[in-house]
């Protein structure tokens, strides 16, 4: 089994920055790519961003030129640049880990992001 833990959520203002992190453990062997899903209330789960084991990044088109990831191989860690945030940006952002994109085995717990003057 593999669980996540993230952290680094909180409450910011428009134009501010965050930065989440999200650190693996158990099985880690397993992983080959990381990410960032989030839920704001009444809409849909949608994902952020993505990164693989060889480096390769995919952004949803609301957060591109904002959001940055970067992840750990070693450490199986992932890490979310969040600057230029948004109150659309408000959400429970989750971490997701599986064996290739687009293919998440495993989820955390959620850390809540609020934007709001």
């Amino acid at each position: 089994q593999v669980q996540l833990v993230e952290s680094g959520g909180g409450l910011v203002q428009p134009g501010g920055s965050l930065r989440l992190s999200c650190a693996a453990s158990g099985s880690i062997f397993r992983i080959n790519a990381m990410g960032w899903y989030r839920q704001a209330p009444g809409k849909q789960r949608e994902l952020v961003a993505a990164v693989a084991e060889s480096g390769s990044t995919n952004y949803a088109d609301s957060v591109k030129g904002r959001f940055t990831i970067s992840g750990d191989n070693t450490k199986k860690a992932v890490y979310l640049q969040m600057n230029s945030l948004k109150p659309e940006d408000t959400a429970v952002y989750y971490c997701n880990a599986g064996d290739r994109f687009g293919n998440y085995q495993y989820r955390g717990q959620g850390t809540q992001v609020t934007v709001s003057s």
